[in-house]
This record gives C-alpha cells, sequence and structure tokens, in this order.
C-alpha cells in the first residue's frame, strides 16, 4: 500500500470529514532510505521539478569535523550506539540524522541526512 501524505480523513473531534477531491500524485510519500552500515550504495530518485535527490543506503564511511580544529577527516563507522529517531535503529546499526555512531576516530553525532544528501557527515564529540 503507498504512503499517503494528504489531509486526513478524521476531524478534531474524530468525526469523518468529507474530501471534496481525490487523492493526487504529489501527495504521495516514499519509504524511508534507512541508511545501514556495509558497503556503498546509493539510489538516484528523481522530485517534484525534475530536481535529484541521492539516497544512500549503505555506507562503512563518514566525513568527521574536530570542533577543536576544525579539521575534517574521514573515518570508518564501526556500528551506532544511540538513535533518537528509534531505538531499534540501534540494534539495525539504522544511521539517521542526530544518531551517535562510533569510528575509529572516536564518537561521532551525526550531522547529515544521509537518507537525502546521499552522503554521511558527523561531529566528533566528547
Amino acid at each position: 500500500m503507498a504512503i499517503w501524505q494528504g489531509k486526513s480523513v478524521r476531524k478534531l473531534t474524530g468525526g469523518r470529514s468529507k474530501s471534496s477531491r481525490n487523492k493526487r500524485k504529489v501527495e504521495f510519500g516514499r519509504d524511508p532510505a534507512e541508511t545501514k552500515i556495509g558497503e556503498r550504495k546509493i539510489k538516484t530518485i528523481r522530485t517534484k521539478g525534475g530536481g535529484k535527490k541521492l539516497r544512500l543506503t549503505n555506507d562503512l564511511k563518514i566525513n568527521v569535523v574536530d570542533p577543536e580544529n576544525n579539521k575534517m577527516q574521514v573515518a570508518e563507522i564501526m556500528g551506532v550506539i544511540e538513535n533518537h529517531a528509534n531505538d531499534h535503529f540501534v540494534r539495525r546499526n539504522i544511521i539517521t540524522k542526530g544518531a551517535v555512531v562510533e569510528t575509529s576516530l572516536g564518537q561521532v553525532k551525526i550531522t547529515s541526512r544521509p537518507g537525502q544528501d546521499g552522503m554521511v557527515n558527523g561531529v566528533l564529540i566528547a
């Protein structure tokens, strides 16, 4: 079944609201990318207006910025330590924005949106 992001058929009171039109293609969503740790894989998706989004499905490397000296390094991702988006993402090693991952340089907080940007960026935390 498709993901629909249109107006709800229920009112605030819980009653059904009558729709004055049908669903539109623009209101349909897509499944989340759920970026995992593994060999790098990217999907290109066409967006409204002919633009492109890069869906990162797997990646082993992360661009890490050290806030003390503002230097960027590429590190290897070991595993997900915590993820406030969903507790089960830690067990499944799914990377989203705000997740804390263990890297070869230490613990890093993800600052990019891998499912939208096609890359994993992060900031080194203590």
